[in-house]
């Protein structure tokens, strides 16, 4: 089989692959329904895209239809934007406002209408064998290069942000996993784009068909991994995903509203080891901030910059302390690790190991023993 064949055989591929998984996420059932359609949009038009690789060798292009294929591309970036956002904040929703992330397709189609929308099969077919060499293409692709350069940043901006949200408000380790989803997945698509600019240096620059064609082979392959790393993600993450609220700011951002009193840290101290809030595996810095009858964003600014901690740390040094008593007590040396996470407010064991090693060096278990 040579390459262009192997070419057009992984391309139809992913694209039924990427087909298949975007009516899957349309059909399940989820609390985070507007995550998934946002997701299942990506990969329709991520999947569109790909379809150039196979569907020519079948048929003959439509030059109206391809060029439409060619501009509906634009629209993976601020769908991803907008399905990161929607997994971040639990209570995202679609507004008007919204629409503006659809003005760089909007424009590239208004540019390019008098010239080939407009025109006949023959200067269709002229603007295409020269596509590369006009000034609307290279115009448009220039803003293009800019356009998914600002999308890109803002949704590093974003995950950046919403890990230091969960660190400053949350002590649950399982809302953590929603962050190491996005990270992941945007370290896969930064790798994709990588691999397709590299493709296309390649081309336009050495102008090797057999190089190309190589390099097409490996975005393809790439392509393959990506789908099937979503198929496992969605079996064994099932539940993903559980959003912050939309309203919470980081300590930096609230911290010149707040007026820091050092009494407030003593009473905050005082009241975590007399009441032993952090027994409660799902609390939060707003559950905290209501059993102290204090503000949250008071509260958030005397842990997160008074004490310089996350919340999430501050919460687990008093878990460590209870779990570290409870190992040294010789009269509990029958308790298990796994009874010992659950009492302290862990809810795993993982997330408990790895609290524990970095407050101590130690495992549970090795310093039970060290002190045995």
């Amino acid at each position: 089989m040579d390459k262009v064949s192997i070419i057009a055989v992984l391309g139809f591929i992913i694209f039924l692959l990427f087909l298949f998984f975007a009516g899957f996420l349309l059909t399940v059932k989820t609390n985070k329904k507007l995550s998934n359609i946002l997701l299942a949009c990506f990969l329709t038009v991520t999947a569109l895209d790909i379809s150039v690789f196979f569907y020519s060798v079948l048929v003959t292009p439509n030059l109206t239809l391809e060029m439409l294929r060619i501009k509906l591309s634009a629209f993976k970036d601020p769908l991803l934007f907008l399905y990161v956002l929607s997994v971040i904040y639990s209570n995202f929703k679609l507004r008007k406002i919204h629409v503006l992330h659809g003005l760089f397709w909007v424009v590239s189609i208004i540019i390019l209408f008098p010239n080939f929308f407009l025109a006949d099969n023959a200067v269709k077919e002229s603007f295409f064998a020269n596509y590369d060499t006009k000034w609307e293409v290279k115009f448009l692709d220039l803003i293009g290069y800019f356009v998914s350069l600002g999308y890109f940043l803002a949704t590093l901006y974003y995950v950046l942000r919403y890990r230091k949200l969960i660190l400053e408000n949350y002590t649950n380790s399982d809302v953590l996993k929603n962050y190491k989803w996005l990270k992941q997945l945007l370290i896969l698509i930064t790798i994709g784009h990588i691999l397709t600019l590299i493709k296309g240096y390649a081309r336009d620059t050495i102008g090797n068909d057999e190089i190309t064609q190589t390099l097409r082979i490996v975005v393809l392959l790439f392509g393959v991994f990506f789908i099937f790393w979503l198929f496992l993600k969605a079996l064994n993450s099932p539940k993903l995903f559980r959003g912050v609220d939309v309203h919470l700011s980081t300590s930096k951002e609230i911290q010149k509203e707040v007026e820091e009193d050092d009494s407030k840290i003593q009473d905050l101290k005082s009241y975590m080891e007399k009441e032993e809030p952090y027994l409660n595996p799902d609390l939060t810095i707003r559950k905290l901030a209501e059993h102290m009858k204090m503000p949250m964003r008071e509260l958030s600014v005397l842990i997160n910059q008074k004490l310089n901690q996350h919340f999430f740390d501050f919460i687990n040094e008093y878990r460590i302390e209870k779990a570290k008593n409870i190992l040294s007590d010789a009269t509990k040396s029958k308790v298990t690790v796994l009874e010992i996470l659950y009492e302290v407010g862990f809810n795993s064991k993982s997330s408990f190991n790895t609290a524990f090693k970095k407050h101590t060096g130690k495992t549970p278990t090795q310093y039970r023993k060290s002190i045995c």
